[in-house]
């Protein structure tokens, strides 16, 4: 019998930093049993430099990385999702559209490292946010899915986002 593969969309207004680190970084860490994408409900049309130069520097494909809507995921023709994260406060609060797959929701907040002002800060923040997405996505990926009902699976994700908080 074939593996399932989950289908798990990151959400960021601009899509352009945080929702794209943690796409790159579940396709990488979690290849074979997920498929990450990422959207933005105004993405801004093309990803953060900074994010593709941290990526790159770490040996991940980029040229697929794009900002994209969130419309892209609510079509017939979108995959089915399985789990959709929001990863800044806005997005959180905003009223998402109905996503095929009766997906497992869930915030992992998360500061903007766009918003860092100068070359350094901004270099530190985006590897700050890269370092707790890693953990977060690399703790969700070691959770037993199979044997966990919906609303264990939520605390459980609540759980994630609550520990990286106090180590960031």
């Amino acid at each position: 019998m074939a593996k399932k593969v989950s289908n798990v969309l990151f959400l960021c207004t601009g899509n352009s930093a945080r929702s794209v680190l943690a796409e790159a970084i579940l396709n990488r860490i979690g290849a074979g049993k997920f498929r990450a994408f990422s959207a933005g409900s105004q993405p801004k049309g093309k990803v953060h430099p900074q994010a593709l130069d941290l990526l790159a520097n770490l040996d991940y494909g980029i040229k697929d990385l794009r900002s994209k809507s969130w419309d892209e995921f609510t079509g017939p023709e979108a995959p089915p999702l399985d789990f959709v994260f929001t990863l800044c406060d806005s997005a959180a609060s905003e009223t998402c559209p109905v996503w095929f797959g009766e997906p497992v929701t869930a915030h992992w907040g998360l500061s903007d490292p766009a918003a860092a002002r100068g070359g350094d800060a901004q270099r530190a923040a985006f590897t700050e946010a890269y370092r707790v997405l890693y953990e977060r996505v690399e703790s969700f990926t070691k959770l037993p899915l199979d044997s966990l009902d919906k609303t264990s699976l939520r605390t459980r994700l609540t759980e994630i986002a609550s520990a990286s908080h106090r180590d960031a």
